[in-house]
């Protein structure tokens, strides 16, 4: 057989995590399948050759059913199960379905009094008004299929992805196709609804056919010459052009920006890439995720970067509710090339995961220790991710936290309180002497629980009093400060903290994810708090134990 790149393996078995939903497998089995095609995605060594050398469970999450599914790809080049489940459960359709507002079974149900198997047919039965004749199908319902069947406007699924899903459907595609990702994912939106890549071709043909064969392409909705529209399992629509190379550039321009954005920049001048694009124009080069509203002028010079980074301030381990030891973490994290790690595992009053008291935390230490000793010169430095209780005093006494290097203030409980009462409290915590840093602020998780009620001015104002740093949250879900609010702290001069809050090894790589955001927020690297060297951070520490404002 053939060699799998690790994105051919995840592919793979996303598209499995998928169908084993519709066969209406357990969630935690689909989930764990999607877990694995996360890691496989982030694993630099060939995951193949670990298959074939019998080192695949070497991967963290890889379990003997997962390993056995692996082997056979491998070896055969497919998964018989997943082979199956595409042929009982008609992805196309049901992709189909999701796209145009349909659910899985009642799509299926639809195509079997029609008499369809594909969606072509489906199409052909909906234009010619064989719908009606369908039970439960009325002239309104109908009426809304062909129009969404037939939608001009730019298609969107139902409800956003989150950023780190949307780069890799994105990516796996770009990737397939000899492409570049446009859309949502390269502005790095923390919800992403458009998706498009642009390829660069003289004949268009075989990237279509390619990208029509993809196996996260299970439909085709559109296809034209230079332009194709197709729909993954679960609806997503993805929106494939093919520029001739003289006009590469632009295309990648307008597939890229909002529509405000180049609608401002209109009419787009020829060519074949975007640096020529914009000096066409007469304007400043615009990193993509600064896209978004209409901008002619010149962007910040010193946009922070992945590679400013130089430590990751926020992270768990297994003393909580962690996957990787206080060893294991910092290990990664000097592969990254990090000078520092904080170890910021939650306090006894989060109460939904184990929580650290005084005791843990001192017997902590010794491992932080031990881990410094073998790590040196990298550092990890002595955490915590402290609760703030109800009158906004801290969930650990006063002697441990002046132990500690970093401290992490959270609020996990409470999320729905009013907005005085709720400014009050985060307030309150923030003037501890210990606190050096706001974590996730607005409790926000994306798709699922909105912003609190946090007056995050009055924060920004006690955060510039007490020198305490503001947080943009890397986990996918909630990407919080998000950008609006990390360009209002920019503005306001309060020190801001990219970090993962990761609870695994591989959670380390959310960074991307943080530093995406803080660039939407036009965060330049000198305002990032780990931007700095570890000499630099501990005096930025000590100054703030002196309790001098921002320093």
């Amino acid at each position: 057989m053939p060699e799998l790149s690790n994105a051919q393996i995840a592919d793979r078995l996303e598209a499995f995590a998928a169908l084993l939903d519709l066969a209406g497998a357990s969630y935690y089995t689909a989930r764990a399948y999607r877990r694995a095609a996360e890691l496989i995605r982030s694993t630099p060594a060939r995951v193949d050759r670990l298959v074939r050398g019998g080192r695949a469970r070497e991967l963290r999450g890889i379990g003997p059913g997962i390993e056995a599914r692996l082997r056979e790809l491998v070896d055969t080049g497919e998964i018989a199960e997943l082979v199956e489940l595409e042929r009982t459960t008609s992805p196309e359709l049901v992709g189909l379905g999701r796209f145009i507002g349909v659910g899985p079974q009642r799509m299926l149900e639809i195509a079997r009094a029609l008499g369809v198997e594909t969606a072509a047919q489906f199409r052909d039965a909906a234009r010619t008004g064989r719908l009606a004749s369908v039970r439960g199908i009325g002239p309104r319902t109908e009426r809304k299929l062909v129009d969404a069947l037939e939608r001009a406007e730019q298609p969107r699924p139902r409800r956003g992805l989150l950023l780190n899903r949307a780069w890799a459907l994105a990516e796996g595609i770009a990737e397939a196709v000899g492409g570049e990702v446009a859309g949502d994912p390269r502005r790095c939106r923390d919800s992403c609804e458009q998706f498009v890549v642009v390829c660069a071709a003289t004949r268009p043909r075989p990237i279509v056919d390619a990208f029509e064969s993809l196996p996260q392409i299970v439909a085709l909705v559109e296809r034209e010459e230079r332009r194709a529209v197709g729909v993954t399992v679960e609806g997503v629509p993805v929106e494939l052009v093919v520029a001739v190379p003289e006009r590469f550039g632009t295309e990648l321009v307008r597939a890229t920006g909002s529509a405000a954005y180049v609608g401002a920049l209109e009419p787009l001048p020829d060519a074949s890439d975007e640096a020529g694009v914009y000096r066409a124009l007469g304007i400043p080069y615009c990193p993509p995720e600064l896209r978004e509203a209409p901008f002619r002028g010149e962007p910040p010079g010193k946009l922070l970067r992945l590679e400013d980074v130089r430590g990751d301030l926020h992270c768990h381990t297994t003393w909580s509710d962690g996957k990787a030891s206080v060893l294991e973490m910092g290990v990664a994290a000097r592969a990254l090339g990090y000078e520092y790690l904080a170890i910021c595992d939650h306090t006894r009053a989060v109460r939904v995961v184990p929580g650290l008291g005084p005791d843990e935390l001192r017997r902590q230490a010794d491992e932080v220790a031990a881990a410094n000793e073998e790590l040196a010169p990298f550092r990890i430095l002595r955490g915590s991710e402290c609760d703030m209780l109800a009158d906004g005093s801290l969930d650990l006494p006063d002697d441990v936290l002046s132990e500690l290097e970093w401290v992490q203030v959270s609020l996990h409980a409470g999320q729905r309180a009013r907005r005085a009462e709720l400014t009050k409290r985060v307030v309150e915590a923030m003037r501890h002497p210990a606190v050096t840093c706001l974590s996730h602020p607005t409790g926000r998780l994306i798709n699922h629980r909105p912003p609190n009620a946090l007056d995050l001015e009055r924060v920004f104002e006690v955060a510039l009093e007490t020198g305490v740093a503001v947080e943009v949250n890397g986990l996918p879900d909630r990407l919080d400060l998000r950008d609006e609010h990390v360009r209002l702290a920019i503005a306001a001069r309060v020190p801001v903290v990219c970090s993962t809050d990761a609870h695994s090894t591989r959670g380390l790589l959310n960074m991307r994810l943080s530093v995406a955001t803080a660039r939407r927020g036009w965060a330049p690297a000198g305002d990032v708090v780990n931007t700095k060297p570890l000499a630099e951070l501990e005096a930025w520490l000590r100054r703030r134990r002196r309790g001098g404002g921002t320093p």
